[in-house]
């Protein structure tokens, strides 16, 4: 079977592409680096020639609010398009556990508006949300500091290995469309000031983690169990210590 990777040479991408080859399937990894962009839909009726399946794991290069908005809903849009005149019967993104819960992140709501295209756009489709990947931690940190201080919400987050987020998405799509939402995450839960303190106390990053219960998450307030799945999740095999283990 032929599965094209949008987003192919990126961090899920590659690891959804080789996965995929390793259980005998025709998987292209398409990326603007390919020949292959989405935007402009430069390369796309080529590569989707023969595809059955199509994921789509890219992601805007700008999380200002109006560039992501125009990235997922010019990209979704031009990549559906291709997809209907190519005759591919699965459509498969991956977005954000909680996305629906997010909206006042201008990065959530367009992650909101391309799942709802997938849902219009007639093709059967898979939508994967995952909670936050193990290496996406640095950059929440990132985003809370304000000098030597990092402040975050004392929320509950599950987060996850991208291996395992890469697992589920190539399982998701080499099975019968689910026209609705699968999701996946880590095995244990975490309180999310704490998550980031022991991560930059392994790193030994001087930043002080202060906690406050209404500091924001890329732009939103939020509550205990904003960021957490619903029960029936995926469950991924490995846990944030072992991973953090192997980074040292």
């Amino acid at each position: 079977m032929k599965v094209v990777v949008i987003g192919g040479t990126g961090l899920i991408g590659s690891k959804v592409v080789t996965r995929l080859d390793e259980h005998g399937h025709e998987a292209v990894a398409a990326a603007p680096n390919t020949g292959v962009n989405t935007l402009t839909g430069e390369g796309l009726a080529e590569v989707l020639k023969g595809a059955s399946v199509v994921i789509d794991v890219s992601n805007s290069p700008s999380f200002e609010d109006e560039a992501v908005m125009d990235f997922f809903r010019t990209s979704t849009a031009n990549l559906l398009k291709a997809e209907t005149e190519a005759g591919a019967t699965h459509h498969v993104a991956l977005s954000v556990v909680g996305t629906e819960r997010l909206q006042e992140s201008g990065y959530f709501r367009a992650k909101q508006a391309q799942e709802e295209l997938i849902r219009a756009s007639g093709i059967p489709y898979s939508i994967v949300h995952a909670t936050q990947f193990f290496e996406f931690m640095k950059a929440i940190a990132a985003e809370a500091t304000e000098g030597d201080t990092v402040r975050l919400a004392p929320v509950k987050i599950q987060p996850v290995s991208s291996d395992d987020v890469a697992a589920t998405v190539g399982r998701t799509a080499v099975g019968a469309p689910v026209n609705g939402v699968v999701e996946v995450a880590g095995p244990d839960t975490f309180q999310l000031d704490e998550l980031i303190r022991k991560g930059l106390a392994a790193k030994d990053d001087p930043r002080t983690v202060v906690t406050d219960v209404h500091a924001r998450y890329f732009g939103t307030e939020l509550e205990e169990t904003t960021l957490l799945p619903a029960s029936g999740a995926y469950i991924g095999e490995t846990r944030f210590t072992e991973w953090l283990a192997r980074q040292q």
